[in-house]
């Protein structure tokens, strides 16, 4: 936690960035945070960057023309640990932004789970329970994109990073002490592979669930349809679900409408997206169609996993169960019912088989198996 003494400095010039800058060499600890808007765009909006270190509280305003590259090295480049909490948006927002992500990296969310603590405890509830201190949460909507901010808003924002170390060095004392925070450092790391902020239009299909399981000719439809929805998105900066609805695209997909009017007959498929985006949605369809017909197609339709067995994740639930129980902890943090069936149906690219699960838990699971 910074010293009682130390001034929070809100960050907008080049020359207060790199005076910064130059006084964040070699932190052991740094304790970031973000403020960011995601409303109506497609890519999170990065409005603030909110650091703490033993001598430095600032915000840093990167709408402003700054040359933020000096201090992106620092963050990122430095072998200091980055402490967040709920980290993943904010390492989403730092990633569409830079392109990087900071490491090494602890969550004091995911600490707090191991030692007992409310899976995904929010920071104002795990700052009372840890230190005795409220919080004030009434800027939680703000519109972090305006400017000029006012006092009440920085003063919420740095809040959110004012007590990450002094939390962070409590929970540590405590996961050391039943051997768990090599648990918490490895969880926290997970967050830093960039794959899971990277959405490649064609593989964009994967996000609505049952793509897979439809025939041949519709999946290539609704493939296609997703591929171009997410390109779409990402060129007009909005929101997927703006471009074209998961049901309505689906909807066209099973359709194969041939012409603007059929498309016009198509549930869930609203007047204007036919009007704007008719066309383009049209050829979509005939290249998947084409592609159909000249066989041009690199997947099959898959059947439909068989539902595990009810007594073998009974059994499985109540291994996990007995083992949280045992750990002080919530079952979902050792395994998901979803991790669980994957396990059941043989998959082997699972947390549950790997780091710490696979000893703790996922050996005794695949005695039972």
């Amino acid at each position: 936690m910074p010293a009682n003494n130390v001034q929070t400095r809100f960050i907008d010039t080049q020359a207060e960035l790199d005076a910064l800058c130059d006084g964040l060499e070699d932190r052991a600890v740094i304790a970031i945070d973000t403020e960011f808007v995601r409303t109506q765009t497609y890519f999170a909006q990065l409005c603030l960057v909110q650091l703490a270190t033993e001598s430095h509280l600032a915000c840093i305003d990167v709408l402003a023309d700054l040359n933020i590259a000096p201090f992106l090295e620092k963050l990122i480049g430095g072998t200091g640990l980055k402490i967040f909490h709920a980290a993943k948006q904010d390492l989403e927002a730092m990633h569409s932004t830079y392109s990087q992500l900071p490491e090494p990296i602890i969550d004091t969310q995911i600490s707090a789970g191991l030692i007992g603590h409310q899976t995904q405890i929010g920071y104002a509830r795990l700052v009372d329970e840890l230190l005795g201190v409220q919080l004030d949460k009434g800027q939680t909507r703000t519109d972090w994109s305006r400017r000029p901010l006012t006092t009440a808003q920085t003063e919420y924002a740095i809040d959110d990073v004012l007590y990450l170390a002094e939390m962070h060095s409590i929970l540590q004392s405590k996961l050391e002490t039943v051997g768990r925070y090599s648990w918490a450092l490895e969880d926290s790391q997970r967050l830093t592979e960039p794959r899971q902020y990277e959405s490649p239009p064609e593989e964009a299909w994967q996000r609505i669930p049952g793509i897979a399981y439809l025939p041949v000719a519709t999946q290539s439809r609704a493939r296609r349809l997703t591929a171009w929805r997410e390109s779409q998105a990402r060129k007009l900066d909005r929101p997927r679900q703006w471009i074209l609805a998961d049901k309505a695209l689906l909807a066209i997909a099973e359709a194969n409408p041939k012409d603007q009017n059929e498309l016009c007959q198509v549930s869930g498929v609203a007047p204007a997206v036919v009007r704007n985006q008719g066309k383009p949605l049209l050829s979509v369809l005939q290249r998947a169609n084409n592609n159909v017909a000249d066989g041009r197609i690199n997947f099959s339709q898959q059947s439909k996993p068989d539902v595990p067995n009810k007594n073998t994740m009974k059994k499985l639930s109540t291994i996990v169960s007995r083992t949280a129980d045992e750990l002080g902890i919530s079952p979902d943090l050792l395994a998901t019912r979803r991790d669980m069936t994957s396990l059941i149906r043989g998959d082997k690219e699972i947390r549950l088989l790997s780091g710490w699960r696979a000893t703790i838990i996922g050996e005794k699971l695949l005695e039972v198996l």
